[in-house]
């Protein structure tokens, strides 16, 4: 799978799961190419916007209230 791949099935399903982010992890970690690059950057963009919903904020908002 393709760094592009992970990102677009998030974007299209309006949430970054914490298996998609560690899928990230790791493909970030190997040799990519451009289109990979700018999807990733794409997907920053559209988190940091509140576009999607990440699944590892949502759990560490519980966590902080919580406690």
């Amino acid at each position: 799978m393709l760094i592009r791949d992970v990102v677009q099935e998030a974007i299209a399903a309006g949430y970054l799961s914490l298996a998609a982010e560690e899928q990230l992890r790791n493909l970030l970690k190997k040799k990519y190419e451009l289109e990979d690059f700018n999807a990733f950057m794409t997907l920053q963009e559209v988190a940091s916007l509140g576009k999607i919903r990440q699944e590892s904020r949502e759990l560490r908002l519980y966590e902080q209230q919580m406690q």
